[in-house]
């Protein structure tokens, strides 16, 4: 990007950033109830950014409280469809505005490259935002086909309160994705964002509001799990959630809903993301950059991120000679210097987790070193297709390769685990590629690239990796709405048939 600062400008910037650290509840910032606060650090640095407020089951229930208020009296959710595009344009337009501090914000909180967040974070979260805008009056209502006594209407209505529950990889995308479609649909949401990186949520409502939309409507309550997540997910009175995290964690809002409202629940989840290279590939120059990049970007800390690189024995050696080069081209470092494309993980307990990974038998092929929250990017090179490096999600900036012989052994090994988010297929045949892009069991599958489509596309997993909806697209706002039908008869009982 041209119009990136310099390391020491993003620092003045940093300096003079007024951090955001009590719950949003009601249209106004409040600490929590307990008057508890939790450390919110610089993982860069172990510095402590901010006290957050540390809210409970009590913030829970009154900020659900506030968002039925909200929902129920029309303020939002009975708005025209034009009239909520125009505010939720504002509020693009607002965070446009704002780009720069919330980049800072961002980079500091997460530890991620200020490269990604200016190029990349907050640009595809005004475009998330705008594009689900700009939907809103867009989406129609049908007719079902009935007798000429009879009009049948299948229409949307919002589907109430929600719950929001944020990841830490991408916190103001992530948000993005989800209070686009369900603010359009007009819904009024809880939101929880990771306990790690909180920041960008609270200012967000607040731009939100400054927007025009109303009090009530977007509400962030930051916490740990166990006091705001498990709650929210409990609570009779909140009508869906919608989270995205680990498997592990989405297992338990499946749990919460049933032993509560049987709210509705989807869950975007875990990856063990394959790229097959093929012995036809070509390019393998292209192919190299888009596997550095798949597995590479945002350090791994990506559901989708490429972890595992299948290829065929004809062309391997090739491929991680590329690989090997472009590498070189993602420097590790401070986050707020924007020549670093690779930043440090988001805090030491994961860091810890992803480090272990490295503790193996595997043959280290580029990399493998992790110091102070920063790792390496590393390339193992595995023949045990049991190991933990090649079945389990490790959310860090680790490729592991395994060779094979032929098409059929590639998307076999590309299904062998109990994900299936996203994979990529690389082959110089279309039909062969796209026959193999059918048969691998993933979300979303792209021939000749790494991707995840755009916000046009839904994105979503098979398996252990989602569960009762997709985000992104026409499609995510089908998880904030309630299908109706209305029945009308047309037959007139009076008429008796008599002049």
């Amino acid at each position: 990007m041209s119009d990136l600062l310099t390391t020491e400008e993003y620092k003045a910037i940093a300096a003079g950033i007024s951090l955001p650290t009590q719950a949003f509840v009601g249209g106004s910032f409040r600490p929590a109830i307990s008057g508890k606060t939790f450390d919110t650090i610089n993982p860069a640095t172990g510095d402590v950014l901010a006290k957050v407020a540390a809210c409970g089951a009590e913030d829970v229930d009154l900020a659900v409280e506030k968002a039925r208020e909200a929902f129920e009296d029309g303020r939002w959710s009975r708005q025209h469809p034009s009239a909520r595009k125009e505010v939720l344009i504002r509020f693009a337009k607002l965070i446009k505005r704002n780009a720069r501090e919330l980049a800072v914000m961002e980079s500091l909180d997460s530890g991620k490259t200020i490269y990604d967040c200016e190029a990349v974070d907050v640009p595809e979260t005004i475009h998330c935002l705008t594009w689900h805008a700009e939907l809103i009056d867009k989406i129609y209502d049908q007719m079902a086909p009935a007798s000429d006594d009879h009009i049948a209407m299948v229409v949307r209505e919002p589907v109430g309160v929600v719950g929001l529950v944020l990841p830490w990889n991408f916190p103001m995308l992530m948000l993005a994705w989800k209070i686009g479609p369900a603010l359009a649909s007009g819904c009024s949401v809880i939101v929880k964002p990771a306990e790690e990186t909180s920041l960008t949520a609270l200012r967000l409502a607040e731009l939100a509001l400054d927007a025009g939309v109303p009090s009530g409507v977007f509400n962030v309550v930051p916490g740990d799990g166990p006091d705001v997540g498990e709650p929210l997910g409990r609570h009779m009175d909140v009508d869906m959630v919608s989270f995205t995290g680990s498997t592990e964690t989405g297992r338990r809002f499946l749990g919460y809903a049933a032993k509560s409202n049987l709210k509705e629940v989807t869950l975007e989840m875990g990856g063990k993301n394959p790229a097959v290279v093929l012995d036809d590939a070509e390019n393998l120059d292209q192919v190299a950059a888009h596997i550095v990049n798949g597995a590479f970007w945002n350090m791994g800390e990506n559901c989708s991120a490429t972890s595992r690189l299948i290829v065929q024995k004809g062309v391997k050696d090739t491929l991680l000679a590329r690989i090997a080069a472009h590498i070189r081209e993602w420097p590790m470092g401070e986050p707020l210097d924007p020549a670093n494309r690779v930043g440090t993980l988001v805090s030491a307990a994961h860091f810890d987790k992803v480090r272990a990974y490295l503790e193996t038998d595997a043959k280290v092929l580029i990399g493998g070193k992790a110091q102070d929250g920063f790792v390496e990017p590393t390339v193992l090179d595995i023949t045990n297709r049991a190991a933990s490096q090649v079945q389990e999600e490790i959310f860090g900036p680790i490729l592991s390769v395994l060779t094979v012989q032929s098409f059929d052994e590639a998307i076999a090994l590309a299904n062998d685990t109990p994900y299936g988010l996203a994979a990529s297929i690389f082959s110089g045949n279309v039909k062969r590629a796209l026959r193999g892009a059918r048969m691998i069991r993933a979300g979303t599958v792209t021939v000749n690239s790494f991707g995840e489509g755009d916000i046009t596309t839904p994105f979503g997993g098979y398996k252990s990796s989602g569960f009762g909806g997709r985000d992104n697209g026409i499609h995510a706002h089908d998880q904030y709405t309630q299908i109706k039908t209305i029945w009308v008869d047309l037959i007139d009982d009076t008429d008796t048939g008599l002049d």
